[in-house]
């Protein structure tokens, strides 16, 4: 993901390796511009940015008006600041600590690339984001990690959230994460093509399938950060039962990482 972000920033984005990725976008930039969301309630993982490792909530969920880019080291990406929806936020954080699931809430935090990337590769490089963004940290960098079903089950909990919400909005949920991958250690570049091509099928009418998968599985299968793929399961028990597959983007690799895209609908 940080190398997609270089890429963005540096206009390479049309060059013979970058290219294939990106092209998978195009389609999902003109159907953002059709639904114009208000609100994206985004799923991601911090990168020792917003939390080091002397703290790592499981599930964070960001309250604040706006928030800053993070400098990663680098210097921070040239994107706009972020513009949260801080009723909206503390409705949810409100309501889903009451149906029973601890939240970390975070009145101020720096967001870094796994949170700006997705919002460039749906919306390019605009003087202001075109919607309001509320951050949701999930920890799949420190073991233990949440489960594949209490991810699934918070889905369902926040979407009960949104739902009671007294203001009409068009919400959307993202689910970030690279599919599989390695970073480190002997199986460093590990991509597992039929696993990824799987979890894509299954995501819509037969996410049961997933929402069994034990981490043990995503480390074999998927690669030590494979585990990321949980946070799509908090996107998924936030839509109906029944959905329908928009679009669906695959591509391996970028950088050393396998990249899925797939946009669901409500309803079939």
């Amino acid at each position: 993901m940080p190398a997609v972000g270089r890429a963005i920033d540096t206009g390479q984005t049309q060059n013979d390796y970058w290219k294939p990725m990106f092209d998978g976008f195009d389609f999902s930039k003109k159907w953002e511009e059709s639904e114009k969301p208000d609100v994206v309630f985004l799923v991601y993982n911090d990168h020792a940015t917003a939390f080091s490792l002397d703290f790592i909530p499981t599930f964070a969920i960001g309250v604040a008006e706006d928030y800053a880019v993070a400098d990663e080291g680098f210097g921070p990406r040239p994107v706009p600041p972020v513009e949260g929806h801080a009723d909206l936020a503390w409705h949810i954080a409100g309501s889903v600590i009451q149906q029973d699931f601890d939240l970390t809430v975070v009145n101020k935090m720096d967001l870094d690339h796994g949170l700006t990337v997705p919002l460039s590769l749906m919306f390019g490089q605009p003087e202001r984001w075109p919607c309001k963004v509320i951050p949701f940290a999930v920890n799949v960098v420190q073991y233990p990690v949440p489960s594949g079903r209490r991810c699934y089950n918070l889905g369902k909990a926040i979407r009960k959230a949104i739902d009671s919400f007294d203001q009409d909005l068009n919400v959307q949920i993202w689910g970030t994460g690279g599919m599989s991958h390695q970073l480190q250690g002997p199986r460093a570049g590990l991509i597992n093509q039929p696993w990824d091509q799987a979890f894509l099928n299954d995501i819509g009418d037969n996410v049961d399938r997933l929402v069994g998968i034990p981490p043990e599985e995503y480390i074999r299968e998927a690669g030590s950060e494979g585990i990321e793929l949980v946070m799509w399961l908090i996107m998924r028990g936030a839509l109906d039962d029944q959905v329908t597959e928009v679009h669906r983007h695959y591509h391996v690799p970028a950088s050393n990482t396998a990249i899925g895209h797939i946009i669901l609908k409500n309803g079939k």
